[in-house]
């Protein structure tokens, strides 16, 4: 039996390890902690034994198990659409349940090397007529779905679990940072029609556009942050810590000191030009679902982005709807918690092996939390 209060999330970046323990009965006791900034991981594991030691002494709770927040410029994002004929009886799970089945084992077929962490259905068709969600009690003779996937590669993924597996922690779920923190800031801001978050993290940039209730894109780019910190160090002629200390004190009206003589002026422009060129990449690598993000309201988040607060905001030329989050740790760790404790229509969820003992599809899937 399980006598656990908390929960723990870690979402795990490649410059930061942040985490947060929820309690699951007061909902309004939790406690976070993170690392400090870091290229190096050659120290990760005492990074998080740091981080578990501290969530243990605050919660008085031993933390064994984990959910783990992860984004990758290696992930990918697969549509599939299947529909089926049927005799006009009621729609049944176990129909759904079938096609579901039949997609994911056509990914696991095709991108062998990849691990599917997220299923999602876009849309039921159910004769002939559109609808967000299944509909209770309704008979159909034809169905077809739009699935969508989110899939990261299996070797980063032992990668991870090992990492973990030597603080004696087991990862109970593994869920897309940037994917579980845009729906919990769209719902949060109650943003509806067309709208495009940019997560720009320190080596990568994650690009997902909804529309309403609907994910149409979800891209990603080996660029980030970190392309910025380059570009300043090498146009001004400093070292790295140097070039990311400034970086990250640019958002504070960085003032150049007698002693480094750089011009806060040239220091603007180096910094506006790659986040434009940023924008203008994510831009491009939107596919063809999408309206195209300069139809759309652009919502910037991640660390990267923390260098543009929205005073900057008139200084970029790429559109007149761009807004800055100023995400916080807790905000961050939120976010995975809520989008595995709350309900999610549209969410399928893999159950772990550990607790399987029912019927053939449903040891595969429990139907949205």
């Amino acid at each position: 039996m399980n006598n656990k209060n908390f929960q723990t999330f870690f979402d795990f970046g490649s410059s930061k390890v942040r985490a947060g323990t929820f309690n699951t009965i007061n909902k309004n006791e939790a406690f976070y902690a993170e690392s400090e900034f870091f290229t190096d991981q050659s120290n990760l594991e005492l990074k998080i034994q740091k981080i578990i030691t501290s969530l243990e002494k605050n919660s008085n709770e031993y933390i064994d198990n984990i959910g783990l927040m992860i984004d990758s410029s290696k992930m990918l994002s697969v549509g599939i659409s299947l529909s089926k004929k049927l005799d006009g009886s009621k729609l049944k799970k176990a129909n759904i349940q079938f096609l579901v089945q039949e997609a994911k084992q056509q990914i696991l077929k095709y991108y062998a090397n990849h691990n599917i962490i997220h299923i999602i259905i876009n849309n039921y068709k159910i004769n002939s007529i559109d609808y967000s969600y299944l509909p209770n009690e309704i008979k159909c003779d034809f169905i077809s779905l739009d699935i969508f996937f989110i899939c990261l590669p299996t070797d980063l993924v032992l990668y991870l679990k090992k990492i973990f597996s030597k603080s004696n922690i087991l990862v109970d779920q593994i869920i897309c940072s940037s994917y579980v923190r845009s729906i919990n800031y769209k719902e949060n801001l109650n943003l509806t029609e067309h709208v495009s978050f940019i997560d720009i993290g320190f080596n990568k940039i994650c690009i997902i556009s909804y529309l309403n209730d609907k994910i149409l894109s979800f891209n990603t780019l080996p660029i980030g942050g970190n392309h910025i910190t380059k570009d300043i160090s090498k146009i001004l002629e400093i070292d790295l810590l140097k070039a990311e200390q400034i970086k990250l004190s640019f958002d504070q009206t960085y003032e150049s000191s007698s002693d480094d003589n750089i011009s806060i002026d040239t220091l603007q422009k180096i910094i506006l030009a790659r986040t434009e060129e940023i924008l203008e990449l994510s831009s491009k690598s939107v596919g063809t679902n999408s309206l195209g993000l300069e139809q759309s309201k652009i919502v910037l988040m991640g660390d990267g982005s923390k260098i543009l607060n929205n005073k900057h905001m008139d200084k970029i030329s790429f559109s007149k709807d761009l807004d800055s989050l100023d995400e916080t740790l807790q905000d961050i760790c939120m976010s995975g918690f809520k989008f595995c404790t709350e309900l999610n229509k549209q969410e399928v969820v893999v159950v772990p092996k550990k607790q399987l003992k029912r019927g053939f599809f449903e040891k595969l899937f429990h139907f949205f939390k």
